[in-house]
């Protein structure tokens, strides 16, 4: 039997189990426990080459963005497919550094670069700086000063477009604390040009994230090249155009475009304006890994309730943040289907975790058919799970494996209370 589900068809049923490619979930719960993050190496290949072809005859470089999941493998697996990497720290870039990257391919996103991290990216070799205000321009030139090395520098102008998704992951509007305004762009970039140990490399916008429509980023497109035509008609060449991520995924049952299907509406509108062959830059998260990743969790307790019935999991709002955070919706599955589990009647209940917090949820009104010790799947997962897990109650984070077909490895150990304590010092009484 088979069932669709987001992350299809590399998470899928066989025989009435969850699999990820060829592995049965439970098998991977039995050995390593839960909560316990799975990804398909698959899934990953799959989203990256969507991209992929869309870009093809194009000048594009692909740059992941570390923030989405920065566990080492996945990097790994990403340069070796030869993408470059969006940063927005220090921590990050190392890591990218750890998992193989070539510095010269990662760019330093973030408003709120420390003199440290400029420091330490320019020694590295970093590709470019995403800039994201005058002030960080000044600094920057500073540093760059110090060191007696130019830095690479991409203005990102924030073109007040609405993505219509989440307001917290919204970027692109005028109110959102990312980028240049449109209208000091040009008057930025010129202060960019006039600066010696600043070398402009091209320009960067980034809208926001989870979009599920064309539209934002055709206006984006416009607005974008309409500044291209205004700092290049003052004098400074822009050596590329970077538009960001921010493309969504089916989590419910949304639909969004395909990266090669939205990229050819793009390609389209910088063709017809005379920018179709230049160098582009893009930096995908969460398209890329969102839906190859599921939550392995295991059922605790059921309590029934006057108004709700509560079924209480050993995944917590530590493990995934999204439901707390953006009242973010993620499909809660059984590894094994009602029919060879068990004959329980189906409940519909609110899926809640053990922190001690009423907004630790992880699923609202859910129709399941389960006991406890049984196993469910949080999918979609793949992105801003693990790499905005915390340590909140002192729960120590979750294990990590990543399938390839038929095999499984572990790709991060769980977390143990020896190491959750160890940079902590006891103060002498």
């Amino acid at each position: 039997m088979t069932t669709s589900l987001p992350g299809a068809p590399f998470f899928h049923y066989r025989d009435g189990q969850l699999h990820a490619e060829d592995v049965p979930l439970h098998t991977l719960a039995q050995q390593h426990g839960t909560p316990l993050f799975v990804y398909s190496q698959a899934a990953l290949g799959a989203a990256l080459d969507a991209y992929l072809q869309g870009f093809a005859g194009r000048q594009v470089s692909l740059h992941y963005a570390v923030k989405a999941n920065s566990n080492l493998s996945i990097l790994r697996f990403f340069a070796q497919r030869g993408c470059g990497f969006d940063i927005v720290s220090q921590g990050e870039l190392q890591r990218a550094l750890a998992a193989g990257a070539e510095p010269g391919r990662i760019v330093f996103s973030g408003v709120g670069k420390t003199r440290a991290e400029m420091r330490f990216a320019l020694e590295c070799g970093i590709g470019c700086f995403n800039v994201e205000s005058e002030a960080e321009l000044d600094v920057l030139n500073e540093v760059a000063q110090q060191l007696q090395r130019k830095a690479p520098v991409s203005l990102r102008v924030n073109p007040d477009v609405d993505a219509q998704t989440h307001p917290y992951i919204s970027t692109g509007l005028k109110g959102n604390k990312f980028g240049i305004a449109h209208e000091r762009a040009l008057p930025a970039f010129q202060h960019a040009a006039s600066l010696p140990w600043i070398e402009v490399k091209g320009i960067d916008c980034h809208i926001g994230s989870q979009i599920t429509t064309q539209a934002p980023y055709l206006d984006a497109m416009d607005r974008l090249l309409d500044l291209v035509e205004r700092i290049e008609a003052a004098g400074i060449a822009l050596g590329h155009i970077d538009f960001g991520g921010g493309l969504g995924i089916q989590y419910r049952d949304e639909t969004p475009p395909s990266p090669h299907a939205l990229w050819q509406q793009l390609f389209a509108r910088a063709d017809a304006r005379g920018f179709g062959q230049r160098h582009f830059m893009v930096e995908p998260g969460r398209s890329l890994v969102g839906n190859a990743g599921v939550c392995i969790t295991q059922v605790l307790y059921l309590k029934p309730g006057q108004d709700k019935h509560f079924c209480i999991v050993d995944a917590a709002m530590n493990d995934l943040p999204r439901p707390a955070m953006y009242q973010a919706y993620h499909a809660i599955v059984p590894l094994a289907q009602a029919a060879t589990a068990h004959a329980a009647a189906p409940q519909q209940y609110d899926v809640v975790g053990p922190v001690c917090e009423s907004g630790d949820w992880l699923g609202h009104d859910r129709q399941l058919q389960v006991t406890p010790g049984d196993w469910l799947a949080v999918c979609s997962a793949g992105a801003y799970s693990m790499s905005m897990a915390s340590n909140y109650n002192s729960r120590p984070r979750a294990a990590e494996v990543l399938v390839d077909g038929a095999q499984s490895r572990l790709i991060r150990q769980r977390e143990s209370l020896e190491h959750m304590l160890h940079n902590e010092m006891l103060q002498a009484s």
